[in-house]
């Protein structure tokens, strides 16, 4: 996959190439360079990052370039100033909010979203920004996050006890504390 990346590359930045790959050396130095970094990712992620890179920049492509469009996705890693603005404008519960990228709500929560919402973005986006860069930086380590998770009330509740029951369940609890 690597060769048909580098192939596609050369075909869309041929001049940026050939100036960034003088010589066969350096070519296969690169290759080892960037099948050693991408690893953690499947051929078609990396064919797909690939793909975006052509679509996205004019610009022959960094190895970190490439890990960050690799973990995209379809619905991609957004950059940090708007992943902070998603995380802040995003209703509550913030579990059911449809997320661009589930570690924007990771960093949101990491963050805390009391903080988020009650700070100046001076004060906030630095604290948040921060988070969401490791988060990224394990995503694109190939780490897979849990989406986000409402938590539901319970199915059956239970019943209410009755005063009886309640004042028996008192006396056995002071008696345990000794009270």
């Amino acid at each position: 996959m690597i060769n048909e990346v580098f192939a596609l590359f050369k075909l869309n930045y041929h001049n940026q190439f050939s100036a960034a790959f003088p010589d066969t050396d350096t070519l296969h130095h690169a290759k080892r360079l960037w099948l050693e970094a991408l690893s953690a990712f499947a051929p078609e992620q990396i064919m797909a990052g690939a793909k975006r890179a052509i679509l996205q920049s004019e610009y022959l492509p960094t190895v970190h370039k490439m890990l960050t469009l690799c973990a995209a996705g379809e619905n991609g890693l957004p950059e940090s100033r708007a992943a902070y603005r998603e995380a802040c404008n995003a209703p509550s519960p913030k579990a059911s909010h449809n997320w661009s990228h589930p570690a924007v709500y990771h960093a949101g929560r990491e963050a805390n979203w009391f903080f988020l919402a009650n700070n100046p973005e001076s004060v906030a986006y630095p604290v948040f920004a921060e988070h969401y860069r490791k988060i990224c930086a394990r995503v694109l380590e190939g780490e897979q996050l849990a989406p986000p998770r409402q938590e539901k009330l319970e199915q059956n509740p239970g019943k209410p006890l009755s005063k009886a029951e309640n004042a028996k369940k008192l006396a056995e609890l002071r008696a345990e504390l000794k009270l």
